[in-house]
Formats: C-alpha cells, sequence, structure tokens
C-alpha cells in the first residue's frame, strides 16, 4: 500500500489494538480486530501470526480457523488449507461455508470425487444458491464434462436469469459442444446486460464466424475492436482467422500485422500470419514471420518445425535438416519430432546416392 493518509490511520488503529490486547490479552475480539487492519495492508503472514496467536487462546474460533484456511487457498497452499477447513468443520459441521471451501480447495488440487462430494455436502445446507451450482458446472468443464456443467450452469440460471457467470459459462459450454445457436443465444444475453464488454463482444463474433454469418461476424468483431478492454490483440487474431476462414487474405494479412502492431511482443501473430504466407507458398515471407516469433520464444521446437517445413516445401532440404534437428534437440523426448527428421534424412541420403550413380555414368 502507499503510504496515504488511509495507511497511517490504519497503523495508528494498529497501535491502540495491540495496547488494548496488552491490558486485556484473553480478548480474543481484539485478535480479529488486529488481523482485519493487517489484511488492510495486505500483510497476510502477521494475520495468519495474530490467528494463530488468537487460536492459542481460543482454539475453536470458527472465523479464525475459516479465514487462515483461506488465506492459504489464495496463496495456493491447498494442503495448509485443507488443514483449518477440516478443524473449522469440527468446530461447526453446519456451517455451508466450511464445506464450500473444502470443495473449492479440493477443485484446485483436480481432485474431482472430493470435490464433488463436498459441493453436493454444500448443497444439503443451501440448495437455492446459484454459485454453488456455478462451481459445481466449472468442476465438470474442467474435467471436460460439458453435458453435465451445462446442467448445472442451467440450474444457477434458474435461480437467477441474469447469473453472468452462469451465461458466459453456458456459452463457453455450448461454444464446445459445437451449439453454436446455444453459444450465441447466451453471448447475446450477456452482451444485452453488459454493452460495453470486449470479450462477449469477441466471442459473439468468433460464434457467428463458425456459423458462416460473415456479416455479422464483422460487425461484432468491429465491436470488438472499438471496445475498451485487454483483449485487443487477441480481436485482430481472430478477426484475421475468420476472413482468412471466409477466403479474404489479403484483408487477414493485414490484421495479422495490427495485431503485432499492438503488442509486437506475444508470438502468435507473427506464426500465424507465417502460416498463412505459407499456404500461399510465399516461402521467404514465411521464413520472416516464424523467425521474428523465434526472437521471442527461442526455445520452441514447434516453431523449428514450422521453419523447417517451410524450407521442405521451397526445396531447401539440407536446411531443413538442421532445422528438424533443432527441433528434436530441443524436445527430444517427441517421436514425431524424430519420425519427420529420419525420413527427411533417409530421403536427402538416398536422393544424394541417386545423383552420384547418375554422376557416375
Amino acid at each position: 500500500m502507499e503510504d496515504t493518509q488511509e495507511l497511517k490511520d490504519i497503523k495508528q488503529s494498529i497501535q491502540k489494538v495491540v495496547l488494548a490486547m496488552a491490558r486485556d490479552p484473553k480478548n480474543t475480539e481484539n485478535y480479529h480486530e488486529l488481523a482485519r487492519y493487517y489484511a488492510m495492508q495486505e500483510d497476510y503472514d502477521k494475520v495468519i501470526s495474530v490467528y494463530e496467536t488468537l487460536l492459542t487462546i481460543d482454539p475453536r474460533d470458527e472465523q479464525a480457523l475459516l479465514n487462515i484456511g483461506s488465506i492459504y487457498f489464495f496463496q495456493q497452499e491447498y494442503r495448509k488449507a485443507l488443514k483449518y477447513f477440516e478443524k473449522a468443520m469440527s468446530v461447526n459441521p453446519s456451517n455451508y461455508l466450511v464445506y464450500y471451501n473444502l470443495a473449492n480447495t479440493y477443485a484446485e488440487m483436480k481432485n474431482f470425487s472430493k470435490a464433488l462430494r463436498w459441493y453436493n455436502r454444500t448443497l444439503d445446507f443451501i440448495s437455492n444458491e446459484p454459485e454453488i451450482y456455478n462451481s459445481i458446472a466449472l468442476l465438470y468443464h474442467d474435467f471436460e464434462d460439458y453435458v453435465e456443467a451445462k446442467a448445472y450452469y442451467e440450474k444457477a440460471l434458474s435461480l437467477d436469469s441474469q447469473n453472468l457467470t452462469a451465461l458466459v459459462d453456458l456459452g463457453n459450454v455450448c461454444f464446445k459442444l459445437f451449439d453454436y445457436e446455444g453459444a450465441f443465444k447466451y453471448y447475446s444475453q450477456v452482451f444485452s446486460l453488459e454493452p460495453d464488454n470486449q470479450t462477449v463482444a469477441l466471442c459473439l463474433a468468433n460464434t457467428l464466424s463458425l456459423m458462416k454469418d460473415e456479416a455479422r461476424a464483422n460487425t461484432y468483431f468491429e465491436k470488438a475492436l472499438q471496445l475498451q478492454g485487454d483483449s485487443l490483440y487477441r480481436a485482430y487474431i481472430c478477426y484475421a482467422i475468420s476472413k482468412s476462414d471466409f477466403g479474404k487474405y489479403d484483408e487477414a494479412i493485414a490484421l495479422y500485422k495490427k495485431a503485432i502492431e499492438v503488442d509486437p511482443e506475444q508470438p502468435k501473430a507473427y506464426i500465424l500470419l507465417g502460416n498463412m504466407y505459407s499456404n500461399q507458398r510465399k516461402f521467404a515471407e514465411a521464413e520472416e514471420q516464424y523467425k521474428e516469433a523465434l526472437k521471442i520464444t527461442q526455445l520452441d521446437p514447434d516453431l523449428y518445425i514450422l521453419i523447417a517445413n517451410t524450407y521442405y516445401m521451397n526445396n531447401e532440404i539440407e536446411r531443413s535438416i538442421y532445422s528438424y534437428k533443432a527441433a528434436v534437440g530441443l524436445s527430444p523426448e517427441n517421436d514425431e519430432f524424430k519420425l519427420v527428421y529420419i525420413q527427411v534424412v533417409e530421403d536427402f541420403i538416398e536422393e544424394s546416392r541417386k545423383d552420384e550413380i547418375v554422376a557416375n555414368f
């Protein structure tokens, strides 16, 4: 935090609470108050320390246990978080938040069965909270069970028809299930609620593009480019891909170049532009783009494969061999890279021998 008047006030408040604790060291409310002030300073190590001291006075302080667990959760120290949530559960087995926190923690640990168990236990106590259904849906979503995810998002929407999380994620699930009409429906609902949302405008554009509705897709791509947000680079790339899919290659190239202008330190636009040039058999231009990407991500074996393929298609076999070899060196466990490299080398040797035989005649 900056050294503002607010920070000075917090420091003064901390001093007052510390004095109060000195006068009455058994008063647990003082510990909670001190922890809150440290949390306002974002000094979570001190928050934990205060709560740990409090727990020596009252080991069954449920709020302290939950708060320590939550801090460890957000610090991604999930096993420590579980320890405190489980202690909180033993103190108050009727608090649904304990089960919800346990479920969220197991979900982050990718333990599907335990996460689902505790989400269902949460529902035993509170069954009308849409965010719980959203969390269960996300669990299924993360494990790529999109049908079940869809059902739980729909349940969340039945409880709150304007729940943005459910609407957005339902759109995403429908998209994954190739139900583009459904995706468009849910994204449209979100956009009606948040007409300045650049990401949703882009989702609508991508969906319409896959629905082969070029005119409306272009409209939403243009909206995405005009709206404020952090998806501008992605918007140019997606727009370029759409233009390419509709055969508008010159426009696609121009959009990839716009993406590069927006963020020249990202490799994706260079790679996709290189792929486009390669497909057009403009091998020199493709090589140039791939090498620009290579300046950013020097140890990417896939890039060396793309460069090698470009050389190979341009009949520069020896140069392709060096690039294939580099890819294998960077990813020695990739059998596909090895097979391609070996095949190209063998073909090159065989062709060279043919030339030698012809020369001898």
